[in-house]
Formats: structure tokens, C-alpha cells, sequence
């Protein structure tokens, strides 16, 4: 299986989509620092995901979920959660 996911900043409830065939071994990364992009507004945690069956279909959607629709929409995905605040 590979994921889309989105992670949220604990530190500034900064928001920030990837994907992995690992979730929770990128999640440490990000968390870890060894990401570019996140190292500094860890720690992070996941608050939404999606399973797809291949690679390419899972970056496809993350293209997509960081687009102006895909923002849209996961706001009103994740409108009501209590890990989402904005």
C-alpha cells in the first residue's frame, strides 16, 4: 500500500501533505528532522490519510490535495475534528 497524508504542526498548527509506501516510518522521519520542508516546525502528527494501491496513484492525489480544490476540500473533510483548527 502506499499513503497520501497530511500532517499538522503541533508547534504553529503549520499543515503538510506528502506520501510514503510507510507512513508511520515518514511520520518519524518528519518528527525526527530529516525532512527539509518540516524540520523546523516539528513535532508533527497525522490527521488525515489515504491508501492507494500503487505509487502513482498515491502522488497523483497528493498533487491534488495541494491544489486550491484539495484544500477545499480536506477543510471541509476536516471541519468538526478536534486535531483541526483552522
Amino acid at each position: 500500500m502506499f499513503y497520501t497524508y497530511i500532517l499538522k504542526s503541533n508547534k504553529n498548527g503549520r499543515m503538510y501533505t506528502g506520501s510514503t509506501n510507510d507512513l508511520r516510518k515518514r511520520l518519524k522521519q518528519h518528527n525526527d528532522g530529516k525532512s527539509t520542508f518540516t524540520k523546523r516546525d516539528k513535532p508533527y502528527e497525522v490527521i488525515y490519510y489515504e491508501a492507494c494501491l500503487n505509487k502513482d496513484d498515491a502522488r497523483s492525489r497528493e498533487l491534488q490535495l495541494k491544489s486550491g480544490y484539495g484544500k477545499r476540500y480536506l477543510k471541509n473533510r476536516l471541519r468538526g475534528f478536534p486535531s483541526q483548527t483552522g
